[in-house]
């Protein structure tokens, strides 16, 4: 899923924007880190979740306790992840780049670990 993909499912999407915030690989999307991603992982407040929940969306528990809901076959929403921020790209609420290093540290798998070189390459580039 390319930038403009992620755009227009996102101004789809039901939800208020100042309840949720991209992570992970949308986010580098549309930082325009990465070209394409293979869906929308979201963090969302409460009240959001709370709402996902209602609205027949629940997956699972994740291993820390957060709510985790499957919206779709391409949006997954976490409650409550977040690290560091929020910033505004492309009109939307986006996990700042520092949360973003700080997300993928922490998942610390191989594939994070090539997103945060490539992260910092983008970096050096600014």
């Amino acid at each position: 899923m390319n930038k403009a993909e992620i755009i227009e499912k996102l101004n789809a999407f039901p939800y208020a924007r100042e309840d949720y915030w991209i992570i992970t690989g949308g986010a580098m999307v549309l930082y325009g880190i990465r070209e394409q991603t293979n869906d929308i992982d979201l963090g969302c407040s409460t009240r959001m979740a709370d709402a996902l929940e209602r609205d027949g969306f629940f997956d699972k528990y994740t291993e820390s306790g957060r709510r985790h809901f499957r919206y779709g076959e391409d949006i997954e929403i976490s409650e409550n992840w977040l690290y560091d921020s929020v910033t505004t790209v492309e009109g939307f609420p986006v996990i700042t780049i520092r949360g973003l290093i700080d997300m993928k540290r922490e998942l610390g798998r191989e594939k994070d670990m090539r997103d945060i070189r490539l992260i910092n390459e983008y970096m050096s580039r600014k």
